[in-house]
């Protein structure tokens, strides 16, 4: 915070930035977070032959991955959870972490009309996409990509509270003056952690964004 700044300006520019700062943080924790616990589903739950019981889904695979559109998205939730109904997943807790673009999809499926829902506003308008099958819904940009035969594909997780520990803290919080000029430094520690409990708990849908 220069103090220049901080003299000509009527705003609480530190509060600002430092919101942006949690925001930014966020950002790298998420993206570390999904990239690690994508490997983490039990077996039984991903891949082309996925159902503890009846091994009777494909939720893709590398070099084979599915194809969303907003005709068969909510088809692919539904499976993720006969997945986890096959594996004794509590049915409360549940969720699943869809990229925007996904996302969008959902929001133009049928369930953009509110009697099918049963709410009393379409999820074109209100923008929620609330919860299908049990999930409660969830979009982020952040979910682990790779390119698989020059397309994208994203790690779509799908699990249970149950599945995953986190942690974070911020445990320090300290002001410096600045070195190179007139102004406030603030920096602040972040400590941070997370484990994989339960792996039957999770599932995975390997999919690419669809053309149709």
């Amino acid at each position: 915070m220069d103090d220049v700044d901080a003299v000509q300006s009527d705003l609480k520019l530190i509060n600002q930035w430092s919101d942006d700062a949690s925001e930014q943080m966020k950002i790298v924790t998420d993206t570390e977070f999904f990239a690690d616990i994508a490997t983490d589903p039990d077996s039984a739950n991903k891949g082309a032959t996925a159902g503890r019981i009846s091994a009777a889904f494909n939720l893709g695979a590398t070099g084979a991955p599915v194809s969303l559109t907003k005709s068969n998205i909510l088809d692919y939730i539904v499976d993720l959870g006969t997945v986890l109904d096959e594996a004794n997943v509590p049915e409360n807790g549940r969720w699943v972490v869809l990229p925007a673009w996904a996302a969008g999809m959902i929001k133009k499926s049928d369930l953009k009309d509110a009697s099918i829902t049963g709410d009393s506003t379409s999820v074109m308008r209100n923008g929620r996409l609330g919860v299908i099958d049990r999930f409660t819904l969830y979009s982020s940009n952040l979910l682990y990509s790779v390119v698989d035969e020059s397309s994208t594909c994203f790690h779509i997780m799908a699990g249970h509270n149950d599945a995953i520990t986190w942690a974070s803290q911020m445990t320090k919080m300290e002001t410096l003056r600045a070195e190179s000029t007139f102004g406030d430094i603030v920096r602040g520690l972040n400590v941070y952690g997370y484990e994989t409990l339960k792996p039957e708990a999770l599932a995975l849908l390997y999919a690419t964004k669809g053309t149709v």
